[in-house]
C-alpha cells in the first residue's frame, strides 16, 4: 500500500521519501503512482499540472535510515510483526527528536509496537484503506502511551488529504477489520462446508446485501495471506473460537494461492476473465 500512501501525500503537497527493499520495487511504485495520477487527470479529477507536481515531490531511497530525517514515518510493510519491528529498530537511531512514527498495520497491537521504540508517546496507528487514492477512511489508533499532540498532528494530515479519520482503540484488528475479516472468514467457511460455490456466495452478497464486491473476490483483492494474518491476530488476541480461521483459507495460503497478487486465489486471474477455483 506504500505507493498509494505516497500518491495521496504527494498530491496533497507533502514531500515524500519512499523506501523499499529493491530498486525494482521502487521503480514499480513510481510507475504505479504515475499511471494512477495520469488516470485521475484523464478523468478530470485533478489537473494535468498536478501530476508533474506530485511526481516531483516523491524521492526514493534504498537506505532506510534516511527516513529518520523526516517529520512523519508511515511504515507499510507486510502484515508481520517481526518485519515491522525490524524496520523501526533500523530507523530509530537516526530519527529527529520530533519525528512521529506510525504503522499502517491492519491488526497488530500499536501499544506493543510502540513499547519497543524510544518514543511510545509519538507512535500511533495510521491505517489507510486500500486502494488508498479511492478510499475515504483512515483509522487513527492510539497506543496506550500516545499523546494528544501526536494524535492531533496525524489528524491534521488526514484532514489535509481530504479524507475522514475514524478514531479506534488499540484492540485486535481495530474497527474495520474487526468487522470485515470475520465476514470474509465466514464466507470461506460457507464455501468450505459446501453451502455455496465461489460465484454463488459472491453474487449473493452483491445482489442480496448490495455489497460492491463479493467477500471472496474482496479477499483475493486484499490478499489471502493478509486475511489469514488478521484472523490469527483476532483469534490469538481475543481467545474466542468465533475468530478461528477457516482451514480452507489456511490451505489456500499454504498453496501460495494468495489472490490477485499471485494470479490465483478464490478466482484464477490468468485468463481474460477471473474464473472461480471452486
Amino acid at each position: 500500500m506504500g505507493n498509494g500512501i505516497a500518491h495521496v501525500l504527494a498530491l496533497s503537497g507533502y514531500d515524500v521519501l519512499l523506501s523499499d527493499i529493491s530498486q525494482d520495487a521502487l521503480d514499480a511504485a513510481l510507475d504505479t503512482i504515475g499511471g494512477n495520477l495520469s488516470r485521475q487527470a484523464s478523468r478530470g479529477k485533478i489537473a494535468d499540472q498536478d501530476v508533474k507536481a506530485a511526481m516531483g515531490r516523491i524521492q526514493t531511497t534504498l537506505h532506510l535510515p534516511e527516513l529518520g530525517q523526516t517529520d512523519l514515518v508511515i511504515e507499510a510493510a507486510t502484515e508481520r510483526e517481526d518485519i515491522k519491528q525490524a524496520i523501526f529498530d533500523e530507523i530509530q537511531p537516526h530519527l529527529l527528536p520530533h519525528t512521529i512514527l506510525t504503522s499502517n498495520t491492519s491488526s497488530i497491537s500499536i501499544t506493543r509496537l510502540a513499547s519497543r521504540t524510544d518514543r511510545p508517546e509519538r507512535f500511533m496507528g495510521f491505517h489507510f484503506m486500500n486502494p488508498v487514492p479511492l478510499m475515504q477512511l483512515v483509522e487513527l489508533i492510539r497506543g496506550i502511551a500516545t499523546d494528544e499532540e501526536t494524535y492531533a498532528a496525524c489528524k491534521g494530515v488526514v484532514d489535509r488529504l481530504g479524507k475522514t479519520a475514524a478514531s479506534a482503540e488499540d484492540f485486535p484488528a481495530f474497527i474495520v477489520n474487526r468487522i470485515l475479516m470475520p465476514m470474509i472468514n465466514e464466507a470461506v467457511y460457507t464455501l468450505y462446508e459446501g453451502v455455496g460455490n465461489v460465484r454463488s456466495i459472491d453474487q449473493s452478497m452483491i445482489l442480496g446485501a448490495n455489497h460492491p464486491m463479493g467477500p471472496l473476490e474482496l479477499a483475493d483483492f486484499i490478499g489471502l495471506d493478509t486475511c489469514l494474518a488478521i484472523m490469527n491476530v483476532l483469534h490469538d488476541g481475543l481467545a474466542d473460537t468465533k475468530y478461528r480461521p477457516c482451514p480452507l483459507l489456511t490451505k489456500y495460503v499454504e498453496a501460495g494461492w494468495l489472490g490477485r497478487k499471485t494470479q490465483r486465489g478464490f478466482y484464477d486471474y490468468r485468463g481474460d476473465a477471473p474464473v472461480p477455483t471452486r
